[in-house]
């Protein structure tokens, strides 16, 4: 199964690929109306807000749990984004987030 390279979405079905093109990159959330990736702050607010109601963690957690996940894709290793500044979760807290999903 293919990942999203923003976010790390799996990728199973043609409705989760970025405008429905299942050799697209990014996922649906990732993609803007004319197939282009989001911006890393629109991808990150995406980020947080799916830990904040998947997980049940605060907003600052969302924060961290979002910068670890975006930090370690292949895709932001060479883009400077301030939203990915800052505090990051541990490996255990980023694992134990993922077992809530």
């Amino acid at each position: 199964m293919k990942q999203c390279i923003a976010c790390s979405m799996p990728m199973a079905n043609k409705e989760d690929f970025g405008c429905g093109d299942e050799k697209a990159l990014t996922c649906i959330h990732c993609t803007d109306a004319d197939g282009k990736v989001k911006s890393c702050e629109e991808i990150f607010e995406g980020g947080v807000q799916f830990f904040i109601n998947v997980t049940s963690v605060s907003r600052l957690d969302a924060e961290k749990l979002t910068r670890k996940n975006m930090k370690s894709l292949s895709y932001w290793q060479d883009k400077k984004c301030s939203c990915l500044d800052g505090e990051v979760a541990t490996d255990k807290e980023f694992g134990e987030a993922m077992s809530r999903l």
